[in-house]
Parts: C-alpha cells; sequence; structure tokens
C-alpha cells in the first residue's frame, strides 16, 4: 500500500505530461466542456466498481485474486469507471475521470498492481444529439417506440438506430482527433469491435506505429440501465477509457512499466520541467547505483552574482567527471551579508553503465573541482 501514500492521484511526472496532454485536448482549458474530476476516493463500494457498471456476479475481476477488498463492500477502485454512476446522479453529463486504480496483477516488463486512467462520459439531450427540423420538429428520438425483443449487434434494445448511429460517429469523431494529437494525423487508424460490460456496441481504437498496431482505448455507447441507475432516463451517452501508462510508455519509448514508480532521478529528471507537447524520449539509464556527493564552495569576490557562476560551474565539474556525471543540480545558495561572502551548493550524480562505482573513486575529482 506504499503507493497510496502517495498525495497526488498522477504522481510520475512522465505520467502526468500525457495525462496534461489528454487534458488539454478539447476537453479544454479555458472553455472546458468536460468538468475533471480528479479527486475522487480511491476506496469505493463494491456496488460502484462492479454492480453499477452491470458486472456479471461470476465475472473474474470480482475474484479477490484480481482486486484488492477493503472488506466485503468496499474495495480499492480498480477503474475509474467506478465513479460513473454517483457522478451522473449528481448530474454531470460530461466528465473526465483520472486517477490512479488498483488491481492484483503480476509484476512484470508491462504489468504493475496500480497504474492511472482517463475515463471520459458524455451524454447527450434528443436535441443535442439530433437537432431538429427547420419547423421545429425533432429529427428523430432517442428511443425505440417500441423496444426489441431481443439485443442486435448494432444497437440496444430501447434504443433507436438514428439515435445509435449519432452517438457512434459523435464518439469515433471525438476519439480519433484526440488519436492524432498523440501519434499525429499521419498514423493510420482502425476500429475493432469488442465487449465491455458497460457498454454496447462497443469499440477499441488501434493505431499503427511504430511498425506495430497498438491498442489506444476501449469504448462504447453506454448501457442504458447505468444511465437509468442513476436517474438519467431522457439521455443516452458514450464512454471511453485510456490507460496512460501504456501510452505513454509508447510515445516516450520506456521499456519497463515498473520504471514510472522508481525514485532514480537518472529516469525523473528526463521528465521534469518538461511541457506537455514537447518531444520527450527516453534515455537508457544504467543498471548500476548512482554515487552522490554534495559540493558547496564560497564564491570568489562579492561582486560575483550567482547566476554568473551557474554555468561556469556545470562545465567544470563535466570536465573533470566526464561521461560518468549523470546530473548535476544546483541545490543552495547563501549570503552572509555580514561577512560579504555567498556560497552555492551542487548535487553531483555519478553512474557508469559498465560497473558500480564507489564514493572513494570518485572523492578525488571533488577535490579538483
Amino acid at each position: 500500500m506504499d503507493l497510496m501514500s502517495r498525495e497526488e492521484f498522477v504522481d510520475p511526472e512522465d505520467v502526468e505530461l500525457l495525462e496534461k496532454r489528454c487534458r488539454g485536448y478539447r476537453f479544454g482549458n479555458r472553455s472546458p466542456l468536460f468538468t475533471i474530476c480528479e479527486s475522487e476516493p480511491r476506496v469505493v463500494t463494491t456496488y460502484q466498481n462492479f454492480d453499477s457498471l452491470l458486472t456479471p456476479q461470476d465475472h473474474v475481476s470480482r475474484r479477490t485474486s484480481d482486486t484488492y477488498y477493503v472488506n466485503s463492500d468496499h474495495c480499492l477502485r480498480a477503474h475509474t469507471s467506478a465513479h460513473q454512476h454517483t457522478l451522473m446522479q449528481s448530474g454531470l453529463d460530461a466528465f473526465l475521470v483520472i486517477g490512479d486504480v488498483y488491481r492484483r496483477d503480476e509484476v512484470d516488463r508491462t504489468h504493475y498492481p496500480c497504474f492511472h486512467q482517463i475515463e471520459g462520459v458524455r451524454l447527450y439531450s434528443r436535441d443535442e444529439l439530433l437537432g431538429k427540423k427547420s419547423d421545429g420538429e425533432n429529427v428523430a428520438d432517442l428511443f425505440a417506440a417500441k423496444p426489441d425483443t431481443e439485443r442486435l449487434p448494432e444497437k440496444q434494445e430501447t434504443h433507436s438506430l438514428d439515435a445509435t448511429k449519432a452517438s457512434e460517429i459523435q464518439l469515433k469523431q471525438f476519439l480519433e482527433s484526440l488519436c492524432d494529437e498523440l501519434f499525429g494525423k499521419e498514423a493510420e487508424k482502425r476500429w475493432v469491435d469488442a465487449y465491455f460490460p458497460f457498454t454496447h456496441p462497443s469499440y477499441e481504437l488501434e493505431v499503427f506505429y511504430n511498425g506495430q498496431w497498438l491498442e489506444v482505448l476501449g469504448c462504447g455507447i453506454m448501457e442504458q440501465k447505468l444511465l437509468e441507475s442513476a436517474g438519467v432516463t431522457d439521455k443516452i451517452g458514450w464512454a471511453f477509457g485510456i490507460g496512460l501508462e501504456r501510452i505513454a510508455m509508447v510515445l516516450y519509448g520506456i521499456p519497463d512499466i515498473r520504471l514510472f514508480w522508481s525514485k532514480d532521478t537518472g529516469f525523473l529528471s528526463q521528465f521534469v520541467g518538461k511541457s506537455p507537447t514537447d518531444e520527450v524520449k527516453y534515455k537508457q539509464i544504467s543498471a548500476h547505483p548512482q554515487v552522490i556527493f554534495d559540493l558547496s564552495f564560497f564564491l570568489p569576490t562579492t561582486s560575483v552574482q550567482f547566476n554568473d557562476m551557474t554555468s561556469d560551474v556545470y562545465d567544470t565539474i563535466r570536465n573533470v567527471g566526464g561521461e560518468l556525471v549523470e546530473q548535476v543540480k544546483l541545490t543552495d545558495e547563501f549570503e552572509n551579508k555580514k561577512k560579504g561572502k555567498k556560497s552555492q551548493t551542487y548535487r553531483i550524480v555519478y553512474r557508469s553503465h559498465e560497473k558500480a562505482l564507489t564514493k572513494e573513486e570518485k572523492y578525488g575529482e571533488k577535490g579538483k573541482m
């Protein structure tokens, strides 16, 4: 449960970059269409996590081997979809849920017990989705005048075919544009039919990137029973979900999902200070441990300003330490006005790709610097 001790829901810098990139795309930073919900509780009821999403009683995800249960009635959310019911019940009809989710998964290069998701939901009234004719009459209805006795592959029993097709068009156009934002408009895309308990019809969007097809997200027309259970009887809607780590691994070239939870500054420093639109590619870090020194010194004279020294110090450290210097960071500045002295402290991080370094090996360089 160490992962839950973090204060922020989207914590790793690299995941946060992707989250901000998605958030900025038409979800809106100035006049947002979607309400951003990123402080929802991690502990939810089993009703929220399963029943509200029509998850069958015998579904594998309900097993204790798959879900982290707090007690018989509560668990750690296994997906951000667990908040759909509560948010729709509160009156929201366009929202984005951002957060970390927990599953009892294996730990390897592509799996980890905690990862991050973005969940999007958009509900439409009849006029919003289908509009009106020039004479004021509705073009079509959301719901079939006579519900089908059996479910059809292309729609739910109670939905009209016009409403389903209109929702599908809105959904796919929206998500294809998001995909263009992430992977570039030149990337080839395709839709694949899928199955989820909480949507029908359901789809997965795939993009051809770096020579292979990549599943980007799952989505579909929301089951009307979900809306009705939340008290929404006059609208239909769609929903989608994106796993952020999977996409970030591809976009940033990160080879192992476990790196997202690393405290290794060699990894973290590659994403600090970057904007969501920056082109960022992961540079491999050594498997050997870091060796860290703090170097403090007084500036030569009071006339020398702090900024005057910084670039020279960086160059000197790199010239002396060579390729083994992984990072150099200014960590402190101090001025003693009574004595007329100024000092700076720099943190130097060494690491070798070939062997484990010792402090004794690098101690002599500290004096040279």
